[in-house]
């Protein structure tokens, strides 16, 4: 009633935000580094790799001194052979025998191919048939005689008498090198090992 004026109601209504004060946004929670990574541009003399592998970082490679040279550690051991066994000499020879007859075997098949293709078989089958001819046979035919079935079944058979007696002459030496190691020891082998 004294003319007193009446207070704005400024307690009861916010004022809006004014442009010149931002509002803070929230940004994910990041965990704090152990090791925080350094700045490229400025990495002093403690953030280079020599020094760094001295202070027990675990990324960085120490780099070898130009002038250490490492020589390879070489560890020996001699050993004896004191015995052979017998029965697998005999199965490791009898194997290595097969293999050897068989591929004697192809061996002869390929050669005899291409010595026909060539006309060997023909150009002294027919010099052999001119000289062994008479006035009453035609000679030796010698193309007919080296057949290649033929040539094969003589090959077979060389390649079988040689399995057998591989085997049988590899067992009896298994056998006389077991009797010899007895006297004197056996054969001493030095075996290496590089590091």
């Amino acid at each position: 009633m004294s003319g007193a004026q009446p207070q704005p109601k400024a307690q009861q209504q916010a004022k809006p935000p004014s442009p010149a004060q931002p509002q803070t946004e929230q940004q994910p929670h990041r965990p704090p580094q152990a090791y925080p990574s350094p700045d490229p541009g400025r990495a002093g003399p403690a953030d280079r790799p020599e020094h760094s592998g001295r202070s027990g970082g675990s990324d960085t490679v120490r780099k070898p001194r130009t002038g250490a040279r490492t020589v390879p550690r070489t560890r020996k051991a001699r050993l004896r052979v004191a015995k052979a066994d017998p029965w697998s000499v005999m199965k490791v020879s009898f194997l290595l025998a097969v293999a050897l007859g068989v591929c004697t075997i192809v061996a002869i098949a390929v050669l005899w191919m291409v010595m026909d293709a060539m006309g060997v078989f023909s150009s002294i089958g027919g010099t052999v048939s001119e000289a062994t001819s008479a006035e009453g046979s035609s000679g030796f035919d010698l193309e007919t005689f080296l057949s290649l079935p033929r040539v094969l079944l003589f090959t077979s058979l060389i390649a079988v008498i040689n399995v057998v007696l591989a085997t049988a002459l590899a067992t009896l030496a298994a056998f006389v090198y077991n009797l010899s190691a007895g006297f004197v020891g056996g054969v001493e082998l030095t075996l290496a090992e590089d590091e």
